[in-house]
């Protein structure tokens, strides 16, 4: 028996030693585990910032096309914007962001490549507009903007359904319904 208790004590001393000595490595570890995520989630910030803030200038000059009548103008930056999209660079993506901006790409390069084939067709180019801008929004959120922005609706467009877009500007420049109605809305929502 007493052989038993010395050998239970010689054990769980061991036991302790070794939980000691252990119990310093994994912190270090996740402190450089730490150390690196937060590195890498700067780099990733700054790899993905110029990439969504080219998305972004294309899709305000876009909305700004779309609110002066000009459908050209948004034909071209509608192109520009599915080149955007489908040049994105996600290596520094997390897999949560990268499974998110999938969800992004894939509609907003669509709708883009239609408002850029449909030059001369302002209701149909508005059509994709209206998707488009809710992607844009979600990709915003996902990313930050970099700067302020603005969700604003438009409560009339759509047999009154309504719909949104993004704005750089406080200042109502209507996209669905141009020059007809460029002051209809509201602003909705303020993105930092």
């Amino acid at each position: 028996m007493k052989n038993l208790i010395i050998v239970v004590a010689f054990a769980a001393t061991s036991l302790t030693i070794a939980a000691c000595n252990n119990s310093n490595k994994p912190v270090a570890s996740s402190t450089t585990d730490t150390t690196k995520m937060a590195s890498s989630t700067g780099k990733q910030a700054a790899q993905t910032k110029p990439a969504v803030k080219s998305l972004l200038d294309n899709y305000l000059q876009l909305k700004n096309a779309l609110a002066a009548d000009n459908s050209d103008d948004a034909a071209t930056a509608g192109k520009a914007i599915a080149a955007g999209f489908a040049n994105f660079d996600q290596t520094a993506l997390t897999v949560t962001q990268k499974k998110s901006f999938a969800d992004i790409q894939g509609d907003a390069k669509e709708m883009a490549e239609h408002i850029g084939e449909s030059a001369g067709k302002l209701p149909h180019q508005r059509e994709h507009f209206e998707m488009l801008s809710q992607d844009m929004v979600d990709l915003v959120k996902l990313f930050g903007a970099g700067e302020s922005l603005y969700v604003d609706h438009c409560p009339m467009y759509n047999n009154n359904k309504g719909a949104d877009w993004l704005s750089e500007t406080k200042a109502i420049k209507n996209p669905y319904l141009g020059t007809k109605m460029p002051t209809c809305g509201s602003v909705k929502e303020e993105i930092k």
